[in-house]
């Protein structure tokens, strides 16, 4: 009879998630994070709840998006600040990835390149005017290392993608918790009850 059971090495989620999300323990060994790693591995911030998954899908999809190296790090400090899932966060940093950061690169450089040259045919300019009274451009320039459009897109996709990512990580959450108390509200009508046959 041929075995059915499901392959040791093809990869799983459950696989994926150990195998590139660092645990509690390997953080707390991190150099770079020991001097900090008593607020990152605050109990609170590793729980899964119904805000804070949401924030870390929100956290993570912008700093991985935005910042080119050091996700892992920025990721987890800024966690302690929003309150986010801090495994959740550094699960969506990903989405800054070897297979997908030429591609993010270049949608970047087109919206930002679109984005000033529309706000240069204004006779106010206002996202240039604000960018260079606040120094956003300078700021985004040096996190992202990349020109000034490319920089303004970057943040465009970030914030778009840690919005819809928010969103949609707190519908999911809501859908399951409706289906699991479905499920119980299911299963006690269908249960004999104690003083059943």
């Amino acid at each position: 009879m041929a075995d059915t059971s499901p392959d040791k090495d093809s990869p799983t989620p459950k696989s994926w998630w150990h195998r590139f999300v660092p645990t509690r323990e390997q953080i707390e060994k991190n150099r770079w994070v020991r001097p900090f790693a008593h607020n990152v591995l605050r109990p609170e911030l590793w729980r899964f709840t119904r805000r804070s998954v949401p924030r870390g899908v929100a956290l993570g999809l912008f700093i991985g998006t935005i910042i080119p190296m050091a996700h892992f790090l920025v990721a987890a400090a800024l966690a302690m600040f929003v309150r986010a899932n801090v495994p959740v966060a550094l699960a969506a940093t990903f989405i800054g990835n070897p297979l997908t950061v030429a591609g993010i690169w270049w949608l970047a450089y087109r919206i930002g390149e679109a984005l000033l040259h529309a706000d240069a045919m204004t006779q106010v300019a206002p996202v240039a005017t604000a960018m260079q009274q606040t120094q956003a451009d300078q700021l985004l320039t040096r996190l992202t290392g990349a020109g000034e459009d490319t920089a303004v897109g970057l943040f465009v996709i970030a914030t778009v993608l840690a919005s819809c990512g928010y969103l949609l990580a707190s519908f999911v959450w809501r859908w399951r918790v409706a289906r699991v108390r479905r499920r119980r509200i299911a299963a006690r009508r269908g249960s004999p009850g104690v003083w059943g046959a």
